[in-house]
């Protein structure tokens, strides 16, 4: 683990600047050519640095469909993915969240936003 943050506002994935001269959490003989957010939670979270086969590695389980358990329907379901319900704030917790769920919730705020229009 390279580095933790303090409360951030982006998701696991998100790319960030790598610091010139760091080198690859995975592979000390290479330098870092990417700084990837992994884990997140209210707190911060933390950055991983990585060289180009590590970036590539991590970018193509991120962008895979993955099933498990949704945190909010509370049942397996597919398409999981990592969401912050923004009414809990930028930093809030973040949710592993079915296709579903998240579909529900745009709706809902479709159907509110043009209630006020």
């Amino acid at each position: 683990m390279s580095d933790v943050t303090g409360p951030i506002h982006t998701l696991p994935g998100a790319g960030h600047t790598v610091p010139p001269g760091t080198i690859c959490d995975n592979h000390p003989a290479r330098l870092a050519i990417a700084r990837i957010q992994g884990e997140t939670d209210s707190f911060g979270a933390e950055m991983i640095d990585c060289c180009e086969e590590c970036r590539d590695s991590i970018r193509t389980e991120i962008s895979t469909k993955r099933d498990g358990y949704c945190e909010w329907c509370k049942t397996i379901a597919e398409d999981i993915r990592d969401h912050r319900d923004f009414e809990e704030g930028r930093s809030g917790p973040v949710y592993s969240v079915c296709a579903g769920c998240r579909a529900q919730k745009q709706q809902r705020l479709e159907r509110e936003h043009s209630f006020y229009d």
